[in-house]
């Protein structure tokens, strides 16, 4: 008995159902690796800031991660620059991460308001 058209839809509707479920799982496999790089890339990161800071410095730069992330982002990426180049001897205490903030910190803006 030959195939009827009916039929002949509904195989091709299967493969591509099929098709669209592989599809769906490659790109959830994608993910999941993308995802397990991150947080590689952060434990890396987290380690090597453990390793350069000692306990003062760190809760100074997370007291900046609470009110300015993007600042504090910033200033990790200097401090591992910094490691990653050799250019860290010691143990960043406390004092000199202030110092670090202050010469990372960008120029406020202040104004002047004079009355006539």
């Amino acid at each position: 008995m030959p195939n009827s058209p009916d039929d002949d839809r509904l195989e091709e509707l299967r493969e591509q159902k099929l098709q669209e479920l592989q599809e769906r799982q490659q790109q959830g496999q994608d993910d999941e690796a993308q995802e397990a790089a991150k947080q590689q890339a952060e434990a890396q990161k987290q380690a090597l800031l453990k390793q350069h800071l000692t306990d003062g410095a760190r809760q100074r730069l997370n007291a900046v991660q609470m009110s300015k992330p993007q600042f504090a982002q910033q200033v990790e990426q200097q401090i591992i620059a910094l490691a990653r180049s050799g250019r860290v001897q010691n143990r960043i205490d406390e004092d000199q991460m202030k110092a670090l903030l202050k010469e990372l910190q960008p120029e406020s803006k202040s104004f002047d308001i004079s009355r006539r």
